[in-house]
């Protein structure tokens, strides 16, 4: 059929992003045949997404770039009770009025990656809460309730740990979660003809719960798909840092914080992050990879990488400011950043303090060890003796070191107000002003 590309699943397994799929082998076809829709669940637990979630949302964007229609659904309902699946302990249950604000805010984010206005397979956004509100506790067991085995249950990878795991065990509130999950997939049948569920890998037992419902109660058609949970090459955590969760939210993770977590990407992972979180071909990336392999230095796969996903989440204006501040940082330039670069530096590009009240009254030596840019004064004295401690790239010699009421004028400051002190050629520490 025109206008979809047959060669999506392919594309998908090349890119490494195929971990499980249902009816051996009847997906591609069901695909190929003609546009379908397709959904991803996104639980409200917190009022941002975080990077973990990109996979399943750029999934979204790469079904309908090949013609399909893709509904993102926001979990009110779900996010009142929270998935178990591989989880260690309870979670903790938000109010409602929680909720609702964390699936507003979500509901925005996910709006960034699909297009609502591609004619027939344009985008929705979907809330269980709008099924669920008003279902009662008889209705729900007697209609979704009598079509699950609590032996299946049980037996499903994700609450069998939970069950066998010594005291923590699991609540029912958790433990009927695959039901709820799964009447979404039936109610998504129902109102959209939605015949494709896709998730993270760790989502296979509700995938299969929620397939499985849709054909008893409506005899429909419908496959699940799982993509693969993001791992590092060292073993630790994807979209962890020192300074904590890498959000899609700006306000929580700054577009230069962004930007340098990916051009910190180690080499190990770089070609497989590019195949997962941009739409470059795999033969581009495979070419780029053995580009590198064959240049001396560090390899150009990182920058892209970077540049690529910035843009993607942040746009053109978030790059752009990630790429000044990075310049400015460690190319020079410190005086051409915006207020709002400074803000992104303060909020997480750089470890940031205020200046105290009585900063005059102190030394400078005192005031750097204090922020934690040195363990004791000789470092800085040294540093201040060769000239090695700038503030906002001015220079600041020994005659300095006991008066910073001299070195954090007004004059001198950004903007009136902001102060970046590098010592030596890595640290760095930003120091503003009280309004």
């Amino acid at each position: 059929m025109a206008g979809v590309d047959a060669t999506l699943l392919e594309d998908l397994t090349r890119r490494g992003l195929v971990n499980q799929a249902t009816g051996d082998g009847e997906l591609e076809l069901h695909l190929a045949e003609q546009s379908r829709t397709l959904y991803c669940g996104f639980d409200p637990t917190a009022d941002s997404l975080h990077i973990g979630s990109l996979v399943p949302l750029l999934t979204l964007k790469r079904f309908q770039a090949a013609g399909h229609r893709p509904i993102a659904l926001v979990g009110g309902a779900t996010g009142l009770i929270g998935d178990p699946s591989f989880k260690a302990q309870e979670r903790s249950l938000n109010t409602p009025d929680v909720v609702s604000s964390w699936v507003e805010k979500i509901k925005a984010q996910v709006s960034a990656f699909v297009d609502f206005e591609s004619g027939d397979n344009a985008a929705l956004v979907a809330n269980n809460l709008d099924w669920t509100k008003d279902l009662n506790v008889l209705d729900f067991l007697r209609d979704v309730g009598k079509h699950f085995s609590v032996n299946n249950m049980v037996n499903k990878e994700s609450v069998k740990q939970r069950i066998q795991r010594e005291g923590e065990g699991i609540s029912f509130t958790e433990f009927a979660y695959i039901l709820l999950q799964s009447m979404d997939f039936s109610e998504l049948y129902k109102r959209h003809e939605c015949t494709l569920q896709i998730g993270g890998s760790d989502q296979w037992g509700n995938i299969t719960g929620g397939v499985d419902l849709t054909r008893r109660q409506h005899r429909g058609k419908v496959f699940g798909l799982t993509l693969p949970l993001v791992t590092k090459a060292d073993g630790t955590k994807f979209g962890k840092t020192e300074s904590g969760t890498i959000w899609l939210d700006p306000k929580r993770t700054s577009p230069y914080a962004f930007y340098q977590f990916w051009l910190n990407t180690a080499d190990a992972d770089v070609y497989k992050f590019l195949k997962y979180f941009t739409f470059l071909s795999v033969d581009a990336i495979d070419a780029l990879e053995k580009e590198d392999a064959e240049r001396a230095g560090r390899p150009e796969a990182q920058g892209v990488l970077a540049k690529e996903v910035t843009r993607l989440v942040h746009g053109d204006e978030g790059l752009s400011a990630a790429e000044r501040i990075s310049q400015a940082l460690f190319s020079g330039g410190i005086e051409d950043l915006s207020e709002g670069d400074l803000e992104q530096l303060r909020l997480d590009g750089l470890p940031s303090s205020e200046l105290p009240a009585d900063f005059g009254e102190q030394s400078l030596i005192q005031l750097l060890v204090d922020a934690g840019m040195a363990p004791s004064g000789k470092p800085v004295k040294d540093a201040l003796g060769r000239s090695a401690v700038l503030v906002n790239g001015e220079g600041i010699g020994m005659d300095s070191n006991g008066d910073p009421a001299s070195v954090f004028v007004v004059e001198r400051a950004l903007h009136n107000k902001y102060f970046i002190v590098r010592l030596g050629k890595k640290k760095y520490h930003l120091f503003y002003r009280a309004n």
